[in-house]
């Protein structure tokens, strides 16, 4: 899809909440590109992991990074108050049933300060953890935007990364019901891709340490994927879509983590990828099935899977964090 940088971008100012994390650096990227002002909220705007936000396209002239905690009210109210639009890709990915709660009151914090401030919109990253985790689910049902997490199976699986998520979305659809926040909420799968941050993301870990070695095997598991710049685009397209509403469901395809592999060895067969699962008792997991139809119905394109993986796998060779072919001793 190509940008499109109308008329009705130029002056608009919005809110990107962790403006230096995986997705959300993609989106201040894209929404530079189309010319918006972008006001990016980071713990600390000097700080080196962020740096890498000040040498986008266009972000001399139209980013301000603000300093802003998301258990800090005032802070994100200073950042907020005056903008169009805002961006809440800020939740901590944390398996700690600790966290629960930041999460929870991070979300409240970010609606209100959206509510005074009148904002046109809201578009919350939300992920596709507060949509499946439901044992009761027959195999035939297709997963789709109005299939919720079941908390109570969250909580006794200790999958509080799902909990944590499925609470943080419902409190923050509350608020926008309460307030008359015009809300709409990204759902994706797993996000991988190039990395405009120096560090490696929780997402991308994912498919590094099979090919650093540190995975001898590899999990009976299914798992759908999706690139970081169709997220990053997803964002903008229910933002500046008028009749987007409610939750969009956003992945290109889903992998048994065996095929992930495949794929990996097919396209980088110098790496000590696993060649065995670690569970070769049960049959093979299957998909489950799911729809992306909401999300393709508004002229939403994926970027194959196997191209995302390739450049996932570049980027971190680009970035040291992987040696290139050529260093593995064979």
């Amino acid at each position: 899809m190509p940008i499109d940088t109308s008329a009705a971008v130029s002056g608009q100012i919005v809110c990107v909440t962790g403006a230096g994390g995986f997705i959300a650096s993609w989106l201040v990227k894209l929404l530079l590109e189309k010319g918006y002002t972008v006001r990016g909220t980071v713990r600390n705007p000097d700080d080196q992991k962020n740096a890498h936000l000040k040498q986008l396209d266009g972000a001399n002239e139209r980013l301000s990074l603000y300093s802003a905690d998301l258990l800090d009210f005032e802070s994100l109210k200073a950042a907020i108050m005056g903008c169009d639009g805002v961006f809440h890709t800020a939740s901590p990915v944390t398996d700690d049933p600790e966290k629960v709660e930041q999460a929870i009151i991070g979300t409240k914090n970010v609606m209100t300060a959206a509510a005074e401030a009148k904002v046109q919109r809201v578009v919350f990253t939300s992920s596709i953890g507060t949509v499946y985790m439901n044992p009761n689910r027959s195999p035939d049902t297709v997963v789709d935007e109005s299939c919720w997490s079941d908390l109570d199976f969250c909580k006794n699986t200790k999958n509080w990364y799902c909990y944590a998520k499925t609470i943080a979305e419902q409190a923050a659809w509350e608020v926008a019901k309460e307030r008359g926040v015009d809300l709409v909420v990204v759902n994706p799968m797993l996000v991988l891709g190039p990395l405009l941050q120096e560090g490696v993301n929780a997402s991308v870990v994912h498919i590094m340490k099979y090919l650093t070695g540190s995975a001898k095997t590899y999990v009976n598991a299914v798992q759908g994927y999706v690139d970081v710049k169709d997220v990053a685009k997803a964002h903008v397209l229910v933002y500046e879509t008028p009749s987007a509403s409610g939750r969009y469901i956003c992945v290109e395809s889903m992998l048994h983590r065996g095929e992930l592999v495949d794929v990996l060895a097919k396209l980088f067969p110098q790496y000590p990828l696993p060649s065995k699962c670690s569970d070769e008792v049960n049959p093979r997991k299957k998909p489950y099935k799911y729809s992306v139809e909401k999300l393709k119905s508004l002229g939403m394109e994926f970027t194959p899977i196997t191209q995302c993986i390739y450049e996932t796998v570049k980027s971190l060779q680009e970035k040291g964090h992987l040696p290139l072919p050529s260093q593995l001793q064979h």
